[in-house]
């Protein structure tokens, strides 16, 4: 077999950790919430407003993500900031768009 220049997954535990994360990201609207994050931070009512769907969807697909650990949370007063909990998360994004749209970042 050949010698590929990365590094694959070679337990079965992290292939099914990567699987659910993976899952995670896969939905049209996680996706966006990824992209419109970036590498910044907000609140649900500035995602709300930025992708453009209800309050109660965005929450929904927030505690997805939030879930399988892809995004983090800050509390400040009542109010709940997201961010992407790893940056490296956003490279993937970034390299799907690559691969599978056809763009280089």
């Amino acid at each position: 077999m050949d010698t590929l220049p990365f590094n694959l997954i070679d337990k079965q535990e992290h292939i099914e950790t990567a699987a659910r994360a993976l899952k995670a990201i896969a939905h049209p609207l996680r996706l966006k919430i990824l992209c419109v994050l970036g590498g910044q931070e907000a609140c649900v009512q500035e995602i709300v407003d930025a992708v453009g769907t209800s309050q109660s969807n965005i929450s929904q697909h927030l505690a997805i993500l939030r879930e399988k650990g892809v995004l983090l949370t800050r509390k400040d007063a009542n109010r709940v900031f997201y961010r992407v909990g790893d940056q490296r998360t956003l490279q993937l994004v970034s390299l799907m768009r690559e691969v599978f749209c056809g763009e280089k970042g």
